[in-house]
């Protein structure tokens, strides 16, 4: 079993920046790949960014240029740094791993609200 704990969200100015973490903790697992996806009011939940092992990343088109996401593989932790925040980017924000023979998680969600 692995548990996902997520970080860093909170209330930010349009314009602004936030940098979200999800650390990963258990027994013997390795993991994939790390992401984000998040989830407005009424909508489905996108995904936001991935990031591969290796270090290989991929974004959504709405995001692209002004986040990033990076991970830490000592520390299984993954990071988003979203910088230019815009009142679309309001949601709640989920870190999600691929563990390699067991599967994928979700952590809880953090909320990150962009004010005008």
């Amino acid at each position: 079993q692995v548990r996902l704990v997520e970080s860093g969200g909170g209330l930010v100015q349009a314009g602004g920046s936030l940098r979200l973490s999800c650390a990963a903790s258990g027994s013997m697992f390795t993991i994939s790949a790390m992401g984000w996806y998040r989830q407005a009011p009424g909508k489905q939940r996108e995904l936001v960014a991935t990031i591969t092992s290796g270090g290989s990343t991929n974004y959504a088109d709405s995001v692209k240029g002004r986040f990033t996401i990076s991970r830490d593989n000592a520390e299984n932790t993954a990071f988003l740094q979203m910088n230019s925040l815009k009142l679309e980017d309001t949601a709640v924000y989920y870190c999600r791993v691929s563990v390699i023979r067991s599967g994928g998680y979700w952590g809880q969600g953090t909320q990150v609200t962009v004010s005008s």
